[in-house]
């Protein structure tokens, strides 16, 4: 057991260095539009290569390693992240930043498929909950640092300082052998176990996903839109604004683990049906409340909303057992970017009516997908037990 934590918390490191590049293009877009004069649009556009890139080709990179057995060595993506993103501060030409930002994706997308595959694989049915929470967890602080040193390094340089970012995936590159556990050896098509060459159910995959993507709308439309509700309309300064959100994704990380723990004691479908749907109260009564009852329970909010990620992760590896690589990559990458869109919506309505009216609809998706959680086509644990002794 020791050594498969060992092997976990690798991943899990790895996991929070390539993080680390994926929010800094957005972090720089101030300064790439106050240097190079460009426009809203072309800016966002940078940011969006990142994002859409990623999203589109981490199931496809996942897929690719279920049925031919490829697997890229873990230095790989370090090397081209980090080397794509230390060099945005040298390049003027906008093109070529588009092809960096794009290039710096899929060296993101090739990690998270393949290093969730491993842990799937060092995983129990007992614990699966609980080592795939210490994986995403190590994501969620890489995205939280990424930001503060890309400002660092901007702030005491300028663009070019963006270089030294190059560093922490360097060094991981370097002790890649010592850091990930060995890669799973599969030469060929005939190798891929049968259950990876059986046919995918698509109507349980697809609802998992649309979990995925209700909740992850959720959560980038709370951490994009909460600071200027703070400032503009609570006259909350901008330093505490982010505070309070950065407490909100703490209690989100301790959310992970606790759910990812709880998750295997009394079932995925039951822990991702209640984390959902207490977070609901919660964030209608930081709404309606207001001082340290409304802030004590954003924190809730986010303690239980962040809880069921790593299990609705564990749950579509589960349903898709010969095809855990696509399943990682469908849950980071395509439920992830679905989730995306949600906030492009949250503003559209945040512009037609009020901001408040946007956040007030944030229960709406959450009911969703506790809705769909319960219908899902996924066996109830706890409560299964529950019925079969009642029954006896």
């Amino acid at each position: 057991m020791l050594k498969e934590l060992r092997s976990v918390l690798g991943l899990s490191l790895g996991h929070f260095v390539i993080d680390i590049y994926s929010p800094v293009i957005p972090a720089v877009l101030p300064v790439l539009i106050a240097t190079h004069g460009y426009s809203y649009f072309l800016a966002g556009l940078l940011a969006a290569a990142f994002n859409i890139t990623s999203s589109l080709l981490q199931p496809a990179v996942g897929w690719f390693s279920d049925r031919r057995g490829v697997t890229v060595p873990f230095a790989v993506p370090f090397l081209l992240t980090s080397a794509c993103i230390g060099v945005f501060g040298f390049i003027g030409d906008y093109p070529v930043l588009l092809v960096c930002s794009a290039c710096a994706a899929v060296g993101a997308a090739i990690f998270h498929p393949g290093a969730l595959s491993a842990v799937n694989r060092l995983a129990k049915a007992e614990n699966r909950g609980r080592l795939t929470s210490i994986f995403v967890i190590g994501g969620n602080f890489g995205f939280a640092v990424g930001p503060v040193l890309a400002a660092v390094a901007v702030g005491a340089f300028g663009l070019p300082g963006l270089i030294f970012l190059v560093i922490p995936g360097l060094a991981t590159a370097a002790f890649s052998r010592l850091i990930f556990p060995a890669p799973e050896i599969r030469n060929s098509a005939a190798g891929v176990p049968t259950a990876a060459r059986a046919p995918i159910s698509v109507r349980p995959v697809a609802m998992v996903i649309g979990v995925g993507a209700l909740r992850s709308w959720v959560i980038f439309s709370s951490t994009a839109f909460l600071p200027t509700y703070f400032h503009n309309h609570l006259g909350v300064d901008l330093l505490t604004a982010n505070t309070l959100v950065s407490l909100m994704l703490v209690a989100g990380v301790i959310g992970q683990y606790v759910g990812g723990v709880l998750s295997d004691t009394y079932g995925r479908k039951e822990w991702t049906v209640l984390g959902l749907a207490v977070s609901i109260p919660f964030f209608v009564l930081f709404l309606a409340g207001s001082g340290m009852v409304s802030y004590v329970a954003l924190l809730v909010f986010g303690f239980f909303l962040w809880s069921t990620f790593s299990v609705t992760v564990a749950m579509a590896q589960e349903m898709m057992p010969g095809n855990v690589g696509l399943a990682s990559g469908l849950m980071l990458g395509l439920a992830v970017g679905a989730g995306g869109i949600g906030v492009a919506v949250s503003g559209a309505l945040a512009d037609t009516f009020s901001l408040e009216a946007a956040l007030s609809t944030f229960p709406l998706p959450l009911i969703a997908a506790v809705v769909l959680t319960a219908v899902l086509p996924y066996p109830w644990k706890w409560l299964g037990r529950r019925n079969a002794g009642e029954i006896r």
